[in-house]
């Protein structure tokens, strides 16, 4: 089998197809939990917490230039090694909204599963010696 063959076979099979849809999703989907957590549930918790921004919480490095504002973005610019932990917080948020609305999919995926009502298997094909013998049988009876 040619190798081209083998990819095309493989590329068409429903569960690559499926993988790519989920990923395209979820690539989507993560854009919208970025948003809710930094646009939604960010301020709100710098409100409780007294106007904090997560996005400039860090500990420079290295010795920070006289004159350099202290954010993230200035400190890196000039050129100071940054362990940015607020970065850390704000994905760690995000990824845990991100699994809990999964979870929460999941599960209603689940009972509806269950609530659905299961189809009768269709009966069994007689095997082909039962039906020899019922014809034995019923030409008997005449």
């Amino acid at each position: 089998m040619s190798f081209m063959k083998e990819f095309r076979e493989f590329a068409v099979k429903g569960n690559v197809v499926d993988l790519a849809v989920g990923v395209i999703i979820g690539a989507a989907f993560g854009k919208i939990v970025d948003s809710v957590v930094n646009d939604l549930i960010m301020p709100l918790v710098s409100l409780v917490f007294g106007k904090l921004d997560f996005s400039n919480l860090f500990v420079a490095l290295g010795t920070v230039p006289e004159g350099t504002a202290h954010t993230l973005e200035a400190v890196r610019k000039a050129g100071v090694p940054v362990f940015a932990y607020g970065n850390f917080i704000t994905v760690a948020v995000n990824f845990i909204i991100l699994a809990f609305i999964i979870f929460m999919m999941v599960k209603q995926i689940n009972r509806m599963k269950r609530e659905a009502p299961a189809e009768a298997p269709a009966p069994a094909a007689t095997p082909e010696d039962i039906v020899l013998l019922r014809e034995i049988r019923d030409s008997l009876k005449r």
